[in-house]
């Protein structure tokens, strides 16, 4: 196992020293950013915490020893395996693994599968990325862990809200002395229901070390270590916004995922402030002033930011920088304990035009080695794999698509800013591997999945997205294809004879030509109405008619019902769901595109009859599945209602696997023989859990397939 490791015990241990911190007059401020919603600890507080733990875990390491000896804890004498390692390759699309395995170029995989087994994965409904892995961790269907998508909706204000977390706030009374102490703490709680099936093996004693896999944030307790992965914030409590400095005159400040500023100019050098969280005290985001002195003659800048120098050059990815937050939360407080430093991490990247310069700035990424909110469970554990590798990002969606889609990054820089982390999660996974003697060990890597969504469009010539270089990239989504069998043949090589080898994939790709936008179609459809008689409305239904609409679309695959009752304005009675279902699904498989009279849709799913489970009731009410070359259109993801319902898709972001998905099923290769031929993403739970030994839950839906 990888160290360090904390017991139940040692956990206990360390509250005596949490204890003695928190009697110390260090301030903890809670934060609701506008995207996850996370809650802060200062950074001294998180220090002192870690470095307690660290002794405590020292010290107590020979009882934790005899403890688990005398309960006979690790992998039962029955077990069928000793050491399970899971490769997720998210997206790796079958019809393309076949192809170049076919031409020679996969001989990694192709060997997997001579020696092993190869099937087509079956994928959940949607097929997207929270919910599959979701599936993937529980063994069970949407409909009793609870993700339907990266979206749901509040049924308050029936505005889209992010559908993995939620930020609850709980308010607690004391009394002392006869009088009423009241105090409001905020914090994050994962909304994927069930259990992860290594939190079972921990129960049982298997040890894991499980590396990025999506839904994991917050990080729960168990017996392992996890590093957080998707919706994992940045520093502003977003999903990742960049920000984009420009010389001349920018023709907007706002962008999707980000900000686009203006330098200043100042005796010749270029400044500006880098935005980051809000103050505690309510005042403001806190910022870092810069500056930037361009060498304009030999592409360099140099750029002067937190008492620091960083050498630029022109169109090249700067290493980490690290930054902090510093900000006086309440001048009430004694100066100790009004004082708030929050770090980040951050890359910079000089983009050169022809007669000017910009600054691209990524997402500002919690440090790893002193988070300001959760990331990894140990929390020491995201430290440690910093001082052992160098520092990495730890935001949910590392890969900046929207700065891409934006223009702030164009072909060349993101693909370097992907296998810039890619490389990051290689180190991470092969010292995980190394140390995990016995147990699992699991890593998702996501290269597969976002170099697919931004170059589809070099592979597919009816797209209608501009191209960059066709000469230059043509290859890209091939030779990821060969990189990531590459790491295949260097797993296999650092396996034990009876190990236990899973690479899968989430689901596949096609491509994403053209939009939909759903809340258009139920408008023009009379089933969606807006205020003043208008014809388009603005984003987060602000133009709604909440009092004329009977159904309404959010996120990438779901439409709602109005349902009286449910939403906060509903108007449908209960006896009539059922029919309006049926009718806007009727009419939605006969959606033809006028551009070529295409049939866009291919199935209208009810979820009352697709999933089964507690949580069913909190899925849309429709579930759309789009032929290849659809998709829902972005601006109708967050509720906005455009003047047409089609149109062509022209950000970089082209290919995509929000199809039906049947058409989009994964990939699964093991080192050892299938028992069923046509296996699903939820049998991989069970099916890991009984090589260990354990017998799986009887509500998991999966089946055992090695």
């Amino acid at each position: 196992m990888i160290t360090p490791h904390l017991s139940r015990h040692a956990l206990r241990q360390s509250l005596v020293v949490g204890l003695l911190i928190l009697t110390t007059p260090i301030c903890a401020h809670a934060y609701i950013g506008p995207g996850a919603g996370f809650a802060f600890l200062g950074s001294t507080l998180v220090f002192l915490v870690t470095i307690g733990m660290a002794i405590i875990t020292i010290l107590f390491w020979p009882l934790q020893w005899l403890l688990r000896k005398l309960r006979r804890q690790g992998i039962p004498q029955h077990a069928r395996a000793r050491r399970v390692v899971v490769i997720g390759l998210d997206g790796l699309e079958p019809s393309l693994t076949e192809r170049y395995m076919n031409e020679g170029i996969l001989p990694n995989l192709s060997k997997l599968k001579s020696d092993g087994s190869f099937a087509r994965l079956g994928t959940t409904l949607p097929a997207l990325s929270p919910v599959a892995w979701s599936s993937f961790q529980t063994g069970v269907n949407p409909g009793a862990h609870n993700i339907f998508d990266f979206l749901t909706r509040d049924k308050r204000y029936c505005l889209p809200q992010l559908a993995s977390t939620e930020t609850q706030t709980v308010e607690k009374v004391r009394s002392l002395f006869g009088f009423k102490l009241k105090k409001k703490s905020a914090s994050v709680v994962i909304t994927r229901k069930s259990q992860p099936f290594w939190k079972i093996l921990g129960a049982h004693g298997v040890f894991s070390n499980i590396i990025r896999v999506p839904i994991s944030y917050p990080p729960e307790k168990f017996h392992g270590n996890i590093l957080s992965a998707m919706c994992t914030p940045d520093l502003k409590g977003t999903q990742g916004s960049f920000t984009y400095f420009t010389e001349g005159e920018a023709a907007t400040n706002t962008a999707t995922g980000g900000d686009v500023r203006v330098f200043n100019s100042v005796n010749g050098a270029l400044t500006g402030e880098l935005q980051g969280p809000p103050a505690p005290d309510g005042s403001g985001a806190l910022v870092i002033p810069f500056t930037l002195k361009l060498d304009r003659a030999n592409g360099r800048g140099e750029l002067s930011i937190d008492s620091q120098i960083v050498e630029l050059s022109a169109n090249a990815m700067s290493p980490w920088v690290e930054i902090v937050f510093r900000s006086v939360a309440n001048r009430s407080l004694s100066a100790r304990s009004s004082k708030v430093a929050v770090h980040g991490i951050v890359r910079f990247c000089l983009r050169s035009h022809e007669e000017s310069y910009s600054l691209y700035v990524s997402p500002i990424n919690v440090h790893p080695e002193k988070p300001a909110l959760p990331i990894s469970e140990p929390a020491i554990f995201s430290g440690w794999l910093a001082k052992k590798h160098g520092l990495y990002g730890t935001l949910g969606l590392m890969e900046d698509t929207w700065g891409r889609n934006e223009l702030a990054l164009d072909d060349a820089r993101f693909l370097e800013q992907t296998y810039l982390t890619h490389n990051e999660r290689e180190r991470m996974f092969f010292e995980a591997l190394e140390k995990t003697r016995e147990g699992l060990c699991a890593c998702v890597f996501d290269a597969s999945d976002r170099i697919q969504h931004m170059f589809w469009r070099y592979i597919d010539e009816r797209h209608p997205s501009p191209l960059e270089d066709r000469g230059e990239f043509a290859d890209t989504i091939r030779n990821m294809y060969i990189k990531m069998d590459d790491l295949v043949g260097r797993v296999r090589e650092k396996l034990k004879p009876n190990d236990h080898l899973f690479v899968l994939s989430d689901h596949g790709f096609a491509s994403f030509r053209r939009c939909i936008n759903l809340n258009t179609w139920l408008l023009q459809e009379g089933y969606l109405a807006l205020k003043d008689g208008k014809s388009v409305g603005a984003d987060y239904f602000r133009d709604v008619d909440w009092s004329r609409t009977q159904a309404f679309a959010v996120g990438l695959s779901g439409i709602y019902i109005n349902r009286k009752g449910r939403e906060a304005h509903g108007i449908v009675e209960p006896r009539d769901v059922q029919a309006l279902k049926n009718e806007i699904a009727r009419k939605l498989e006969q959606l033809h595109d006028p551009q070529d009279r295409a049939l866009a849709v291919r199935r209208v799913h009810d979820s009352e009859q697709s999933y089964k489970g507690v949580y069913k009731g909190e899925a849309p009410d429709l579930i759309v599945g789009y032929n290849p070359g659809y998709r829902v259109s972005w601006d109708s993801i967050t509720g906005t209602v455009e003047s047409e319902i089609f149109s062509d898709n022209l950000k970089a972001w082209s290919g995509d696997h929000h199809v039906d998905p049947e058409l989009v099923p994964g990939i699964l290769f093991t080192n050892k023989k299938l028992t069923k031929s046509a296996p699903h993403i939820t049998d991989l739970a069970p099916t890991i859990l009984s090589l260990f030994g354990v017998k799986p839950p009887g509500y998991m839906e999966g089946e055992v397939i090695v």
